[in-house]
């Protein structure tokens, strides 16, 4: 599970500095600070499965909280909505510290 969580961590973390180093050149051609949404990377990629989500979302019992959640996360730079999930699940899958205590003679 573990190998899992990193892996799909890495991946996502990946993902944000793809989007990070395009924005990073939107910025430098505008000669000003450009960050592309989620809602615009998501309309590039598959513009239908956005349709597709936005029609399941306003079909459950919290329509009009879960909309506006969904255009609160849209309007997000892609590079943090992707690198923060990516960051939590490669912490989540790291092996567990050994903790080591030294006695004051082995100092």
């Amino acid at each position: 599970m573990r190998l899992v969580l990193r892996i799909v961590g890495t991946w996502l973390i990946a993902m944000a500095v793809i989007m990070l180093v395009v924005d990073g050149t939107k910025s430098l051609a505008a000669n000003m600070v450009e960050f592309t949404s989620l809602a615009d990377v998501w309309m590039q990629v598959n513009a239908a499965s956005l349709d597709t989500v936005r029609g399941f979302l306003s079909s459950r019992f919290f329509a009009a909280l879960l909309d506006q959640a969904l255009n609160a996360i849209l309007t997000y730079p892609a590079f943090a909505v992707l690198g923060l999930p990516g960051i939590i699940l490669a912490l989540a899958g790291r092996r567990p510290r050994r903790i080591r205590f030294l006695r004051q003679e082995q100092i």
